[in-house]
């Protein structure tokens, strides 16, 4: 009931509003976000309205690509920002949000209008508007933000997951030497002036997840370790985990001896020769190889009557079950998804 003051600067009067945008977010006096849901909504329908122009002399748009409209345009506009005012929603968020989405979901079933709202998303499988949105929160709040959701919607720790690296692990102008890193088939032309050479291998099976390395010095299996890792971690982090054990064996090796080491994954060898990866792992891999010339890492062909390399594929599938307990490789990204997505269904 008081009236607001006055501001000036230099002479010009500043008006007040009752809302801002500050990136493409519109904050309101209130704080209540409902400027902000009803501003993204008439631009989402605009948006879809524009959409079914283009294919308006073609009898419209076929059911499969309305609902990709919706999942990859819409429903993205509708996200933006969500994180900032959608993690704990009002009571009037809860019932707005359900009003913008109904129109496209007529849209996509060509259903009648007095369809009720969760039937229509039922038959879609499309979730409410207001889960998939808490859902992108959440996810975004654990995984970029870091910020914990205990107890409420999973154990899961920040520090817990993989989180991409950025930037240069190294000085650009430190790189790895050609002969350190070959693409080749190197089973074929295993060296014999090379003493120690050693295999690798990760695997993901029903039983769980494994990596391992066996050790070949003088045509004797001379040392191996198998490890179990959870059984939520991919088989992407279990092939350079095998890596990065088996540089660190090579590397703590007397001077005088060069290893090589064999591996059948490509994209392990790939990561692990490249300073800007985003891989935790695979940068220290980097790393190790840099300060150990002596080493050397060949890629060989998986499955092609190996027998050194099925020997390490036949470790990695016992350490699925019997290998050691392996708790240094941090939790996927998918696996935070999965627990939230599971959460909202």
């Amino acid at each position: 009931m008081v009236r607001s003051p006055k501001i000036t600067w230099k002479g010009y009067k500043i008006n007040r509003v009752k809302s801002l945008k500050y990136l493409r977010i519109c904050v309101d006096d209130r704080l209540n976000w409902l400027e902000h849901i009803n501003k993204k909504g008439d631009k989402a329908i605009k948006m879809q309205q524009n959409l079914k122009r283009y294919a308006g002399g073609n009898w419209g748009i076929s059911q499969i690509h309305r609902r990709t409209l919706y999942k990859t345009v819409i429903e993205r506009m509708l996200a933006h920002g969500s994180s900032a005012w959608c993690l704990n929603p009002t009571f009037k968020m809860k019932r707005k949000l359900p009003s913008i989405q109904m129109p496209f979901l007529l849209h996509i079933s060509r259903a009648y209008h007095t369809d009720p709202t969760a039937a229509l998303q039922t038959i879609l499988g499309i979730p409410p508007l207001r889960m998939q949105l808490q859902f992108q929160t959440r996810f975004t709040s654990i995984y970029r933000l870091r910020i914990s959701l205990l107890p409420n919607i999973t154990d899961i720790q920040p520090q817990d997951l993989d989180m991409k690296a950025t930037g240069w692990s190294i000085h650009p102008s430190e790189h790895l030497k050609p002969n350190h890193i070959s693409l080749e088939d190197g089973e074929a032309n295993i060296a014999r002036k090379i003493i120690i050479n050693i295999f690798t291998d990760g695997s993901k099976i029903e039983y769980g997840v494994g990596a391992a390395y066996c050790v070949l010095t003088n045509d004797i299996w001379a040392y191996q370790l198998s490890a179990k890792l959870n059984d939520n971690n991919t088989v992407f982090q279990a092939e350079p985990t095998a890596l990065h054990e088996a540089v660190i064996y090579a590397s703590h090796l007397p001077n005088h001896n060069t290893s090589k080491i064999h591996v059948d994954n490509r994209a392990s060898i790939m990561a692990s020769s490249n300073s800007k990866s985003t891989n935790e792992t695979a940068r220290k891999i980097f790393k190790i190889l840099l300060t150990n010339p002596r080493i050397k890492v060949s890629w060989v062909k998986a499955h092609a009557g190996n027998i050194r390399n099925e020997r390490a594929d036949k470790l990695t599938k016992d350490a699925t079950q019997h290998g050691q307990p392996y708790s240094l490789t941090k939790l996927p990204k998918l696996h935070i998804k999965g627990l939230l997505r599971k959460s909202m269904l």
